[in-house]
């Protein structure tokens, strides 16, 4: 991974959420998952996930209405989190395959990730785009999630764990590393609000909402964490 991003080709696809339906979660079929068509897709509010059993099938674009965001002053650490926390190593972008590979696991219900989506994040992560926050424990990869980050958005996509808590540990790792200088204006999108999420802190905003906080994370500067050297 580079540790400055490198912006790819342009995209010969253009998103436009003037004619989204209000409610409605998928806004299209098709295009590609070039790194600058996924890229544009970030920038417009919308992500790509197959529309067929297990993620394959056609590819669909999606920009849920509402749509799950975890306000970074909001996180909520129960007692008992608390405590695990100091068990887990945080680490950022050491071993990126292995956690999509740990997201894309097929025991995983409601998995989605397949091999074709895998690759296409993996070239973003190349490019310094796609990111992974990891959870170690005793040397061995316990936990993790990975997304893109653009400017001051993180955009979340899976997340796992092979031990109590460890997913919950990458995501308070994760926003506090968005939150490294106090500046809640970042915006950590999670794509939809679950049960499991909200009690992590996670509410939902309408499109025109989001798009419009969207716009303002875009200009803001990304996390140092993601600067730097593999660490």
């Amino acid at each position: 991974m580079t540790e400055q991003p490198v912006e790819p080709v342009a995209s010969r696809y253009a998103f436009d959420l003037s004619v989204a339906v209000p409610g409605e979660d998928l806004i299209g079929v098709g295009a590609d998952l070039e790194p600058g068509t996924l890229l544009a897709g970030y920038r417009s509010a919308v992500f790509p996930m197959g529309l067929g059993r297990h993620g394959r099938g056609p590819l669909g674009w999606w920009s849920p209405d509402p749509r799950g965001v975890l306000p970074l002053g909001g996180l909520k650490v129960s007692r008992s989190l608390r405590k695990t926390l100091k068990t887990f190593e945080i680490r950022v972008d050491t071993a990126f395959e292995e956690v999509v590979a740990g997201c894309a696991d097929v025991r995983r219900p409601g998995r989605w990730i397949t091999p074709r989506i895998a690759e296409a994040y993996r070239r973003l992560h190349d490019l310094g785009w796609a990111h992974s926050v990891e959870c170690w424990r005793d040397g061995r990869l316990v936990g993790g999630l990975y997304g893109v980050g653009i400017g001051g958005l993180f955009a979340g996509e899976s997340m796992f764990h092979r031990e109590t808590d460890a997913s919950k540990a990458a995501l308070v790792g994760l926003v506090g590393m968005l939150m490294e200088d106090g500046d809640e204006r970042r915006l950590l999108d999670v794509q939809w609000r679950t049960d499991h999420l909200a009690s992590l802190g996670v509410v939902e905003l309408g499109r025109s909402e989001y798009q419009a906080r969207l716009e303002e994370a875009l200009q803001l500067p990304r996390p140092s964490i993601f600067s730097q050297p593999p660490r």
